[in-house]
């Protein structure tokens, strides 16, 4: 889905849609109400949003994800695997699996751990146990009350922030700010913060600053003349980031976020591609939707999280991870 214009900004349309968004907390209320978590046997940390769409979940889950691995720990990856047919629960194998069997984000959190994806986490929770896991890493699932979280961590735009600050359908919110903050440890703020969000967020929570850095790879496309597109939370987001590379954006294509990709889309992209004698560009979640035929055709490129205190994220690891956290 493409996230409509009017959730950025106030207005009459939120203030009318306002009864919609009451009935839609009062069903994720009358959820946690009648759910009793599992808690699981090892510790369970929770990457997720306050917002509908593309805040960086997935590059922070891949980030604490990859500096756990470093500590020795078997990681398990536990996704409900949106945009995939499968229900779970079952583990992701990328050889095997396709973005729609299991969804994309899985895709990309095998590359890193063992991934599980399950409609029902807690079953999905258990599975992960039976095959080792010394802590589970759940990709998105704040909102989900089927599995006790040790540990949550919320990922915020920046430059997004929590858009109007209505909730769905008024606006992006799949809760209000202050119930969120009340349920999480810490707070993972990306990009620049024009608003000084961060100062504020500050207040009541642990607020640690990354930026989404191109990796070597990638950075080698400055000059490059490019045709880019993507289809997740705010592709602009990615054009943006390949201008900032000095890529030569001859034209960019916006679709919904987890939307699969048609042939002739692609087909299209292609010969406008060859017509121009450019690059095709897409995103990492993009390049594993696309047509197994089709990837050589279309370069990926990749992103990681740069922390700006390094260490201050190994001290909150700490917590979950140490013995007995």
């Amino acid at each position: 889905m493409k996230a409509p214009g009017f959730w950025r900004r106030g207005g009459l349309l939120p203030s009318v849609m306002t009864p919609a968004s009451w009935l839609y907390r009062a069903g994720a209320f009358l959820k946690s109400s009648f759910t009793s978590p599992y808690q699981a046997p090892v510790p369970v940390l929770c990457v997720g949003n306050l917002v509908a769409g593309g805040a960086g979940k997935t590059p922070v889950a891949l980030a604490l994800g990859r500096a756990l691995v470093r500590r020795g720990l078997k990681v398990a990856f536990l996704s409900r695997g949106y945009g995939g047919r499968e229900t779970g629960p079952l583990q992701v194998l990328p050889e095997r699996h396709s973005a729609r069997d299991v969804g994309d984000e899985p895709l990309l959190l095998a590359e890193a751990a063992p991934t599980w994806i399950a409609r029902d986490r807690a079953a999905g929770a258990r599975m992960a146990v039976e095959a080792g896991a010394d802590i589970i890493l759940l990709d998105d699932g704040f909102q989900n009350p089927a599995l006790a979280k040790s540990m949550s961590v919320l990922v915020v735009d920046g430059g997004y922030g929590f858009g109007n600050g209505h909730v769905i359908p008024a606006g992006p919110l799949r809760e209000p700010v202050s119930q969120g903050l009340a349920r999480a440890d810490a707070v993972m703020l990306l990009g620049d913060d024009p608003g000084n969000l961060g100062g504020v967020l500050s207040k009541t929570l642990p607020v640690f600053r990354g930026h989404l850095t191109p990796t070597r790879a990638s950075a080698g496309l400055r000059g490059e003349r490019a045709i880019a597109f993507a289809g997740i939370g705010r592709p602009g987001k990615f054009f943006d980031t390949l201008r900032t590379l000095g890529v030569q954006l001859i034209a960019t294509r916006s679709f919904g976020d987890h939307e699969p990709y048609r042939g002739e889309d692609l087909i299209d992209l292609i010969a406008q591609a060859e017509q121009e004698d450019a690059l095709l560009l897409t995103t990492s979640k993009d390049h594993v939707r696309l047509p197994q035929e089709l990837r050589l055709l279309i370069r990926r490129v990749d992103v990681e999280l740069a922390w700006e205190d390094p260490a201050g994220i190994e001290t909150l690891l700490d917590r979950v991870a140490a013995p007995g956290g």
